[in-house]
């Protein structure tokens, strides 16, 4: 960490807006969405996250970093979010789990952190503009070219039409048999007969496979790409569809006609995230980029059939356009905090899918019981 008080990041805004700060983790630039999460814990598994690809993430709870970094708490393989924006600089980790500090979690992974930031001020300004285009730099040496910092904020692209999905997908199909984590023996394995899954792999977080396994899933993950002939060769007892990162219709270009496919042959399918995204768009539904999201762990979604209320978590940038489903698609779950769609389910079948994360446990176990619904319908029809 730096010894002075002088400027070593910088975040700059599209709009010309700078915000100074100490850089942490690695060195160098990065360009990419300004969203913000309100959770309180769990920063790890945030910049693991494949959903959050192509995003820097600003984080309102102002203590990130004090619990250190544990590779049990890894969401994916590396982490995926562009950058982190934080209030205060981490301390050293106050954790009996912690195996190194953040600051050297990010460094060895090659991502970028600025501290010393008025986080509040930034997350008020996401919400009433939007989340807007940045460039995020660290040099030691606080040297910065804001006139170039800015221009590469405002000529990057942007979500809008881009298909993360393959970026962060498996490179080639593997079984998953790992159960969530226990206390006293941490992750568990899976054993027996389970239900034959594929689950396609969009930017699939592991406590999703972990969730997934629990239920008595025997689970066979596919890349993005997979086809309906892929997929099926498997002889699943069911489809899952994982969430992702990205614009879901340029995803949806190749994954939309697998699952019309898929639904053809009447097989249970369960998705969430850009997986109840894919899901509505293979059935005849649109997506809409919302202003800036939902990113936290703490958002109340009703469950509008039995009148539920669920705290989950959640992290889109993209929402289901409820006025778009079409006839026979029943809307099961909507948020409270603005009203657009989280759920959906194909009236009469055993297909439905959520916008939010169950497997993230913020309630904590409000949402787990879909794993189970899902679990249920596969073994319903092994007893018919």
């Amino acid at each position: 960490m730096p010894n002075s008080d002088k400027p070593t990041a910088c975040l700059a805004l599209a709009d010309g807006s700078l915000f100074y700060g100490h850089g942490f983790g690695a060195t160098g630039e990065t360009v990419a969405e300004l969203c913000f999460n309100t959770a309180m814990t769990g920063y790890q598994e945030i910049m693991t996250d494949p959903s959050y690809a192509g995003q820097v993430v600003t984080f309102t709870f102002p203590h990130i970093g004090n619990v250190g970094a544990t590779p049990e708490d890894d969401e994916a393989a590396e982490p995926v979010a562009a950058g982190m924006v934080v209030k205060w600089d981490p301390t050293e980790p106050s954790n009996w789990r912690a195996a190194e500090t953040l600051v050297n979690w990010l460094e060895r992974r090659g991502r970028i952190g600025i501290g010393g930031v008025d986080t509040r001020r930034l997350t008020r300004a996401i919400r009433q503009q939007g989340a807007p285009h940045v460039a995020l730099a660290h040099d030691p040496n606080g040297n910065f070219d804001i006139a170039a910092l800015v221009a590469k904020a405002r000529a990057w692209s942007g979500l809008v039409g881009l298909d993360l999905a393959k970026e962060v997908t498996c490179a080639q199909s593997y079984r998953w048999d790992e159960t969530r984590w226990a206390w006293p023996d941490g992750y568990g394995k899976r054993d027996g007969d389970g239900f034959r899954v594929v689950a396609v792999d969009y930017g699939a977080k592991r406590n999703i496979l972990r969730c997934l396994a629990s239920a008595g899933c025997d689970v066979t993950v596919l890349p993005a790409t997979a086809t309906a002939e892929e997929v099926l060769a498997h002889n699943p007892e069911g489809v899952f569809l994982s969430n992702g990162p990205g614009d879901p219709a340029a995803t949806g270009e190749y994954a939309v006609p697998m699952i019309r496919q898929v639904l053809e042959r009447d097989l249970p399918v369960f998705g969430i995230c850009l997986g109840h995204q894919m899901l509505a768009l293979a059935v005849g539904a649109k997506t809409i980029k919302m202003n800036h999201g939902h990113h936290g762990a703490n958002h109340p979604v009703k469950d509008v059939e039995t009148g539920k209320v669920e705290i989950t978590s959640m992290n889109h940038g993209f929402a289901v356009d409820a006025q778009t489903l079409p006839a026979g698609v029943v809307e099961t779950h909507i948020s409270l905090f603005d009203g657009s769609n989280c759920g959906i389910r194909l009236d009469g079948r055993p297909v439905f899918s959520v916008q939010h994360h169950p497997e993230a446990s913020p309630g904590p176990q409000d949402s787990f019981y879909l794993f189970e619904r899902f679990a249920d319908v596969m073994r319903a029809r092994r007893a018919a």
